[in-house]
């Protein structure tokens, strides 16, 4: 095509619409519905709860959910993100790195999720301009309307390509008013305009204070954030109102009446012991019967599988807070001031305190201040200690103390991602008799570098200079605790973010000294399970893998369950001789 012909065929695309509503290939409308859930007067307050149970309530009545977590920063991921500053980094089964509130969604709908259920303002700029540096706006000026907004439109309705989800619940990072959330707002106004009524519905999660010096609930705020959001254009369909104690019918009405919301649909998210019971209080509240009206949805649900879905929760949700025994499980790491660098491992606790019957309780512990001196003092009266993932030389020779502990006195442990490497830099140490052993990490030039990177280790996956992230198949060798732990199972499928290995040259002397290598890559000498036998010690092992990001409140991690099993033995033994 000559020059002019092109420009003049771009001109007249210019001059036929100012609508810019990109479509994928295969997108239905009318049949994938819309969720989406604003936080206002301050973040931090459960969007990703409030949003994740009831998905869970729409999934158990059958339909197929989808969930996406719009976040404001320009990061491409969260893999780089300090955990005082987001939490911990949840990695999903095909390696994205993710806010933790994927996490939320992953254990309540008991799905796993993929890099389409997450996004950035960097990665929708960057697609952006990497479409415009491609052509692929027909020359025209590209801006945030229509083109940026555009993008963002274009990855909800991606999303529900992929996944064929009947309801695609979006929730929008952050709070109103903030700048960096505009283009998801804005996309979202569009977004429900151009799919029509019973298309989109909208939630406003906000805030009752409460000063205590009034005793009384207070609701301005909230009013004041709402209509900050109706200023944008949205009217939302839901108000669901955070706050320490039950929201008064007081407050609702004065929320209903400013709002525009009915009062059956001011819905009151108070302080609750477990956030799962979260969904059966929307369930009393009847916010799932709400949704499936707004959206016109009820042909799609399927009575018996609701049912039987709410039986099987209702059996965990009553099992909440009913243990007769407690067991202390030591963390020691070096986030332990902040709780949300851990909360996997705080669930995975969880899962396990309800369907073995016992408290479990964490003791954190900063490894910066832990030696050999102290390390008896510390992790005295632990029935289990954890040494959870990290980066950086900071407090490692503090964990290799407390590992060296529980090696020699018995105690149930379990090692996680740099807890498996520390596990093995210990023995090599303390048993081996190699001083000097190591990680290339944070000490290069060590005598031993029994752990490091391996050339030959870094082309496999196309891994290169960057870290092995997501689900990976694991070879399980016979009769080990680790193939015990997996009902005998020869393969299994763990989630991992690491860059470094044991180093295969030591494999022959640390397996001869005792030291089990239970776990490896199906065709490649990397090492992801290890543990001392069951005669030696009741219970020793680590994982390269990260098991904590997989478990569910239904189906709980094998590697947690194995440890808290061995804790509670721990804790009667450790009673007994107390008693005397």
């Amino acid at each position: 095509m000559a020059t002019n012909d092109l420009l003049a065929m771009i001109g007249r695309q210019q001059d036929e619409t100012e609508f810019y509503t990109p479509m994928p290939t295969g997108y239905r409308k009318g049949h994938h519905k819309y969720v989406v859930v604003v936080g206002t007067v301050m973040s931090g307050l459960g969007k990703g709860i409030f949003s994740s149970s009831l998905a869970k309530l729409l999934k158990d009545k059958g339909l197929t959910v989808a969930p996406i977590k719009m976040e404001g920063y320009l990061n491409i991921d969260s893999g780089t993100l300090n955990p005082y500053r987001h939490g911990e980094v949840f990695v999903l089964d095909d390696g994205m790195e993710t806010d933790m509130d994927l996490g939320t969604y992953e254990r309540l709908l008991d799905q796993d999720l993929g890099a389409a259920n997450f996004t950035t303002n960097g990665q929708i700029l960057s697609s952006v301009l990497k479409k415009e540096r491609e052509g692929g706006y027909l020359g025209r000026d590209v801006q945030v309307i229509p083109h940026v907004v555009g993008e963002v439109k274009l990855k909800l309705r991606e999303l529900g390509v992929k996944s064929n989800a009947d309801v695609i619940f979006v929730e929008v990072g952050g709070t109103v008013g903030d700048y960096e959330n505009s283009f998801y707002l804005e996309a979202c106004r569009q977004l429900a305009y151009e799919e029509g009524e019973n298309s989109v519905v909208f939630v406003s999660l906000t805030y009752i204070l409460e000063p205590g010096t009034l005793g009384e609930q207070k609701s301005k705020a909230a009013q004041l954030g709402i209509k900050r959001l109706m200023e944008v254009g949205i009217q939302p369909h839901i108000v669901a109102c955070r706050a320490t104690h039950p929201v008064k019918e007081k407050v609702k009405e004065k929320l209903s009446m400013y709002t525009n919301v009915p009062m059956k649909r001011v819905f009151s998210m108070h302080d609750v012991d477990s956030i799962y019971v979260v969904p059966e209080m929307l369930r009393d509240a009847g916010m799932d019967r709400e949704v499936l009206t707004l959206l016109n949805i009820h042909d799609r649900t399927d009575q018996r599988k609701e049912d039987k879905a709410r039986d099987d929760w209702r059996g965990f949700v009553e099992r909440i807070n009913k243990a007769t025994h407690d067991v202390t499980l030591a963390v020691t790491g070096k986030y332990t001031s902040l709780r949300d660098a851990y909360a996997s491992i705080i669930k995975a606790g969880e899962h396990c305190s309800v369907h073995l019957g016992v408290n479990v309780n964490f003791r954190w512990l900063d490894t910066a201040a832990i030696d050999a001196s102290n390390v008896d003092k510390r992790l005295s009266g632990c029935d289990g200690i954890i040494v959870p993932g990290g980066f950086g030389a900071r407090g490692t020779e503090g964990k290799i103390e407390c590992i060296r502990f529980a090696r020699e006195n018995r105690v149930p442990y379990l090692g996680l991602c740099l807890g498996f490497q520390m596990a093995v830099i210990e023995f090599a140490r303390n048993v081996c008799g190699l001083k000097g052993a190591s990680s290339s990490e944070f000490e290069p030039g060590c005598q031993h570098a029994v752990i490091d990177i391996l050339p030959e280790q870094k082309k496999i996956e196309g891994l290169g200079g960057n870290m092995r992230l997501g689900g990976k198949e694991v070879d399980v060798r016979p009769g080990t605790l680790a193939a015990a732990l997996y009902g005998n199972a020869a393969k299994i499928r763990l989630r991992f973010r690491h860059r470094y290995e044991v180093d295969p040259q030591y494999i022959d002397r640390l397996e001869a000294r005792g030291l089990v290598f239970s776990g490896k890559h199906p065709t490649q000498p990397i090492m992801q399970i290890v543990e001392l036998p069951t005669d030696v010690h009741p219970f020793f092992i680590g994982t390269q893998a990260h098991p904590e990001l997989t478990s569910r409140p239904l189906n709980p991690s094998p590697f947690f369950m194995g440890l808290v099993r061995a804790a509670i033995d721990h804790s009667r033994q450790r009673l007994a001789v107390a008693a005397g």
